[in-house]
């Protein structure tokens, strides 16, 4: 899953493939539903941390 993606990656990235807007993954972040880190001004997000959340997303439905 996600394999195409480096191992850590950017909103952007995470956008793209969770199909939401970069605006909803800032808030994931700021949440603290998605864990990630910050390098200045840029988010970094491990694909194991998405990968995660996608698993837990298919447990509540």
């Amino acid at each position: 899953m996600l394999e195409q993606y480096q191992d850590i990656m950017t909103v952007y990235d995470v956008a793209e493939a969770l199909f939401i807007g970069k605006n909803r993954v800032y808030e994931l972040l700021g949440k603290g539903i998605l864990k990630g880190f910050r390098i200045g001004r840029v988010w970094k997000i491990p694909r194991e941390v998405v990968q995660e959340y996608i698993r837990s997303q298919g447990r509540l439905k």
